[in-house]
C-alpha cells in the first residue's frame, strides 16, 4: 500500500513537471528559484489569471538624485495603465515581461542564498496592492549583491539609484 501511494506521487508529479517547459523549471534568477505556474484554482493561475485591475502603491526612500521615480510615494496601475509613478508604462511593461518569463517579481531572497557583501546604498522601498490577482506587501533594500539584483531587476518599477 505505501509503495503504490508513493508510485502514484511520483506518477503525479512527473506529470505535473512535463508540463512545464523545462526552461521554466530550471529558471533561477537573482531572486531565487522561480516555481512554475501551475493554474491552481485560488492561486492566481489558470484560466482567467491576472483578471482585474493591478494597483501598487510604491513608496520609496533615500533612492537620492538618480534616474527615475526617486523618493516618495507612488501609485502604478496595469491593465488599464494609469497612476502618478513617474513612468507608469515603463513599470506596467516590465511587470508585464517579467510575468510573461514565468517570474515573480516580489519574492523574496532565499534565506539560504549566498550574497556577495557590498553595500548599494541606503535606497529601501515597499510595493504593496494587487497584482496579478494576488495580494503584494514586500519590501526592497540594497543591503547585499542578491537585494540589489533584486532592486535592479525592478527598474523602472522601482528607481534606478545609480549605484
Amino acid at each position: 500500500m505505501l509503495r503504490r501511494t508513493a508510485l502514484a506521487l511520483a506518477a503525479s508529479a512527473a506529470a505535473l513537471l512535463g508540463a512545464v517547459p523545462l526552461a521554466a523549471q530550471a529558471h533561477s534568477g537573482p531572486g531565487g528559484p522561480v516555481l512554475p505556474s501551475v493554474g491552481v484554482p485560488g492561486l492566481g493561475a489558470g484560466p482567467g489569471f491576472g483578471a482585474g485591475q493591478d494597483r501598487l502603491t510604491v513608496t520609496v526612500r533615500d533612492a537620492g538624485a538618480g534616474a527615475g521615480a526617486g523618493d516618495g510615494t507612488f501609485v502604478l496601475r496595469c491593465r488599464p495603465a494609469g497612476g502618478n509613478h513617474p513612468d507608469v508604462q515603463g513599470a506596467c511593461g516590465r511587470l508585464a515581461e517579467l510575468a510573461a518569463g514565468g517570474q515573480d517579481p516580489f519574492a523574496p531572497v532565499p534565506r539560504d542564498a549566498m550574497c556577495t557583501m557590498q553595500h548599494g546604498g541606503d535606497a529601501t522601498a515597499r510595493v504593496e496592492g494587487t497584482w496579478r490577482g494576488r495580494a503584494v506587501d514586500a519590501s526592497f533594500a540594497r543591503t547585499d549583491g542578491c537585494r540589489i539584483a533584486r532592486w535592479d531587476r525592478l527598474v523602472p518599477v522601482l528607481p534606478s539609484t545609480g549605484s
